[in-house]
């Protein structure tokens, strides 16, 4: 039997990045091994979809060890954390041990225009430019994935609510413009690159979704989409950053988010390939038609 595949962070919701390689990867008849935080009703999924489930934690050197050992392909993937560099560098470590030959790594669009010199005020942007930089020196075989922003995040989590009840995009984007992608497109993107990887070792791909536009744009799409009027309401920066904070988000992810809006409305999204399209011969989703598959996120249901 062929080495398995693993996928770390493959517990992930419905639209995560790490359970639709899984998911994708199973149906193409790969062996998958999936790293899993917590036994729950999502590991049990994973293994009725006919993934070998590990369960376990990225910072801990017995858990990368069980899940690594045997695998000659892995896809590293975390959400937003301020441990994010000690977990890269554990996988890394033991990754190297075991001699594997293709890592691909979920990173960040913004680490393009990053340097030894150039930071943002993110600590996550830091966190994931110094592991790229870890991962570069480890000498291991690896692919860097930079996608955009997604979809499902502030696409979707973030504005679901505000169009549901008023019709309105309330976001602190300004008038910066930006190509979201969607979690599907680039779990496509990977799993092509864990499937065939060499000819990809030591590149990096930057992943975008179908066109650059501004929000006042997107509110349109939403409106064709949902067949009703949805308008953009910029709002100021720090006054979402306090209501992410008072909402119990974690300072950590609230200040990078902050970031991120700041970057959107100095027009640091405004960026455009066709690398989803040359990976995996589809082109991305584009908003309009993912505001149409979760309609029913985006509108309030009469009791």
């Amino acid at each position: 039997m062929a080495n398995p595949i693993l996928v770390t962070g493959a517990a992930g919701r419905i639209g995560a990045v790490g359970r639709t390689i899984t998911e994708l990867l199973l149906k193409q008849g790969q062996a998958v091994r999936a790293m899993v935080r917590t036994e729950d009703e999502r590991a049990q999924a994973l293994r009725d979809m006919g993934a070998e489930v590990v369960v376990g934690s990225l910072l801990d050197l017995d858990s990368m060890h069980r899940a690594i050992d045997g695998c000659e392909t892995m896809y590293f993937g975390l959400s937003v954390s301020d441990t994010y560099l000690a977990a890269t560098v554990n996988a890394a470590a033991v990754a190297k041990h075991h001699g594997v030959k293709a890592f691909i790594n979920m990173s960040q669009m913004t680490l393009s225009q990053m340097s030894i010199t150039e930071t943002t005020a993110s600590p996550q942007h830091k966190l994931h430019w110094l592991a790229e930089q870890a991962l570069n020196w480890s000498g291991l075989p690896v692919v860097h994935v930079r996608p955009t922003v997604f979809l499902e995040g502030l696409f979707l989590i973030m504005t679901a609510d505000s169009v549901s009840k008023s019709n309105q995009i309330r976001l602190p984007f300004g008038e910066g413009k930006t190509s979201p992608v969607a979690a599907e497109d680039v779990a496509r993107a990977v799993a092509a690159l864990l499937v065939n990887p060499q000819p990809h070792i030591g590149k990096i791909y930057h992943l975008t979704g179908p066109q650059s536009e501004n929000m006042h744009f997107y509110a349109q799409e939403y409106s064709k989409a949902l067949g009703r009027t949805i308008t953009y309401q910029d709002i100021p920066v720090e006054r979402w950053r306090e209501g992410l904070l008072k909402s119990g988000q974690p300072a950590h992810l609230v200040n990078h988010l902050a970031t991120i809006a700041d970057l959107q409305r100095a027009g640091r999204f405004d960026r455009m390939t066709d690398e989803v399209l040359t990976l995996t011969g589809q082109a991305p989703l584009s908003v309009q038609e993912f505001v149409r598959r979760n309609a029913a996120r985006f509108t309030t249901i009469a009791r």
